[in-house]
């Protein structure tokens, strides 16, 4: 994933770049940058790896020398190190970049293959996706052509913040508006965000909430569409279930509210199939999954409680390190118990999602190890059969590697590839078969999903306007 902030001012907007940039961290874990723009000193950039040290601390010793920046953006990034200074026939001009393109090599030998282009090339050798954007957005005679050019030709999805030589922010939501796109105003300017809490909490009131496809010019006198948006909005589902900040609303739809309602609507559910289990507590998986969780209990009846919690001031990030045996410990020592609230009881867990279950296994074999007497399992969405080609969620060289998937490979093979809707009904004899297979495999007592039509109907917004590849494969 990833995110940014930017802001255009009369005043000096480090600081609010800075902060702003900050209160998107849990996006990413890779690599973060600044960019800042001033009339005397022009462009000033810095990027860091942030995989072992957060963006604050990172950054701090970085602001002195961001002199009198009245224009500036930073990223949180989960891929490329950016943003990049791009020099070329537009312009010098800083950009940044959120999403996934799937055919860059294809991009690549189309447009650029007279041998007159070179590309910045990660560990992988795979190219830097944010500079070929640029190059792309440089086919055309002007910025928004070619940010448009860049939309219709990527196979994948792409946001971009672009900031001028004269400090102004040009602003795309990607093509289908699966991540949002945010500008807030207040005396002295504008500012642009993924998440609206970042400006809220630096003065900054809500102005506009772009659409899909849409391109926008910020400057310190406010803003103005250059390009309007369009029709199709595919805004991805995951930001209510896991992505989003508590207090971040997508769509009018606050993260946190959306998760007490999924899990009321799983705990209803459950009770009208009465396949609701007799169990002491029911808790959430820390973090994402205790909305949810207390939810559940609110509609079950059954008391919430939190039998063990995470340790985060020694491992207060997620998502890193990359390598799965590190990952593994890490996670296992986050993992503090609280005996009085394990031992000998039923417990019922609510997690945001089920993606690989490696980590899961993890966590089970801990509460048990605990003393638990039994341990159920609720997954606050459906089964993801299908790994996310638009935003990174999910990343894997194959879709089995997600659990429900190569749970149905070892079930029957290929043939379980043409029935894939009916494992993910949990009514049906393959649904039912495949959640007493995880359940054989990694412990749980019982197993349960929250369906597609429940979660949808906890998001609450037009159903046509959510991305549901992940369980669905529909785009």
């Amino acid at each position: 994933m990833g995110g940014f902030f930017g802001a255009v001012s009369r005043r000096d907007v480090v600081l609010d770049v800075f902060f702003g940039t900050d209160y998107h961290s849990h996006l990413g874990t890779r690599n973060a940058g600044m960019a800042i723009w001033s009339s005397e000193h022009g462009f000033q950039r810095q990027i860091h790896s942030i995989s072992n040290t957060p963006f604050r601390t990172r950054f701090e010793k970085d602001l002195a020398d961001f002199k009198g920046g009245t224009s500036g953006f930073g990223c949180i990034s989960d891929s490329d190190p950016q943003p990049l200074l791009v020099r070329s026939h537009l312009g010098i001009y800083a950009i940044t970049t959120v999403g996934q393109i799937n055919n860059a090599e294809q991009l690549v030998d189309t447009y650029f293959s007279d041998h007159g282009h070179q590309f910045m090339a990660m560990g992988s050798g795979k190219v830097n996706c944010t500079e070929l954007v640029a190059a792309l957005i440089n086919e055309r005679e002007d910025l928004v052509s070619g940010i448009r050019h860049m939309q219709s030709v990527i196979d994948g999805s792409m946001t971009v913040l672009l900031m001028t030589a004269n400090g102004e922010i040009i602003a795309a939501r990607d093509r289908f508006g699966r991540l949002p796109v945010l500008l807030g105003k207040n005396e002295d300017g504008c500012c642009v965000s993924f998440e609206s809490f970042a400006y809220h909490k630096l003065g900054y009131t809500d102005a506009y909430e772009l659409g899909p496809a849409e391109i926008v010019r910020i400057n310190s006198d406010g803003f103005e569409t250059l390009a309007p948006a369009g029709d199709k909005m595919r805004i991805c589902a995951f930001l209510w279930t896991y992505y989003g900040y508590p207090n971040s609303n997508y769509e009018g739809v606050n993260v946190e509210v959306m998760r007490y309602r999924n899990g009321e609507i799983m705990a209803r559910d459950e009770i009208s199939r009465g396949n609701l289990p007799k169990v002491d507590y029911v808790a959430g998986v820390p973090d994402s999954g205790i909305p949810h969780a207390i939810g559940f209990a609110n509609r079950s009846g059954k008391p919430f409680a939190r039998p063990f919690v995470k340790y985060t001031p020694t491992w207060p990030r997620s998502f890193m390190p990359p390598n799965q045996d590190v990952r593994d410990q890490v996670a296992k020592m986050k993992q503090i118990p609280v005996p009085e609230l394990i031992e000998g009881k039923k417990l019922l867990f609510v997690d945001d999602s089920i993606v690989r279950g490696t980590q899961l296994q993890g966590t089970i074999d801990f509460l048990y190890e605990s003393g638990a007497a039994e341990v159920h399992m609720r997954s606050a969405c459906p089964p993801i059969m299908y790994a996310c080609k638009y935003l990174n969620f999910s990343r894997g060289n194959s879709d089995l590697d997600l659990l429900a998937r190569r749970t149905i490979q070892e079930l029957e093979g290929e043939e379980g590839e043409k029935h894939l809707d009916e494992y993910t009904d949990a009514g049906t004899e393959r649904g039912k078969c495949m959640l007493r297979a995880i359940c054989e495999k990694l412990g749980f007592d019982s197993l349960g999903y929250q369906s597609l039509e429940g979660l949808l109907e906890a998001i609450g917004i037009d159903r046509d306007r959510i991305c549901t590849y992940c369980w669905n494969g529909k785009e």
